[in-house]
């Protein structure tokens, strides 16, 4: 059984830990998000500038 399952996208969202929680990072602009399928939605649009916006 995959560990994966959900839908399949073509970036490439980093999986990390931080203070013993599980966070996705966007490897474009290194964004963290508590949901994988946020993160790679984030990445799908992000222009690798910094965000705009405390995270």
């Amino acid at each position: 059984m995959p560990f994966w399952e959900g839908p399949v996208w073509e970036g490439m969202v980093a999986e990390t830990e931080r203070d013993g929680e599980t966070w996705y990072e966007c490897e474009m602009c290194g964004m963290l998000f508590d949901d994988r399928e946020d993160a790679a939605t984030h990445e799908a649009n992000c222009d690798d500038e910094d965000p705009t916006y405390i995270q």
